[in-house]
């Protein structure tokens, strides 16, 4: 995990993919509110999941992820609302081999929790432009 600063939001971000490595759904559920909005992209058209059941849905999609790595190619935070916006290359093994694609995410927190998350793949593993 490369160009992650060391900030209340940076030390968040490390805990997210953190569970993603670890495949613990439910720790990362625990940085979401009750409520949370997440809008996916993944897709190639938008997707959303409200609350943590619905989101639970969305994540287990992480159970099929191995040897994931991040790049921040660009990263903002503010601390008044608390909201982080990053654009990351990702490279990841899936049951279909090596994936290399590129997100752009965002997060809008609440209490120290993220309220919204919009989970944007700029890129798509097969080469596409969102």
């Amino acid at each position: 995990m490369n160009n992650v600063p060391d900030t209340p939001l940076g030390r968040m971000y490390r805990e997210h993919i953190q569970h993603i490595l670890d495949k613990n759904i439910d720790a990362l559920l625990d940085q979401y509110t009750d409520d949370a909005l997440l809008i996916s992209s993944f897709l190639k058209e938008p997707r959303y999941y409200k609350g943590r059941e619905q989101l639970r849905e969305h994540m287990q999609g992480i159970l099929g992820i191995n040897g994931l790595e991040t790049d921040i190619v660009f990263w903002a935070e503010t601390d008044d609302p608390q909201t982080l916006m990053i654009t990351e290359q990702i490279t990841m093994q899936t049951p279909d081999g090596a994936a290399r694609m590129r997100f752009a995410d965002s997060w809008v927190l609440r209490d120290g929790k993220i309220a919204i998350h919009f989970a944007g793949m700029v890129q798509h593993p097969d080469g596409s432009l969102a």
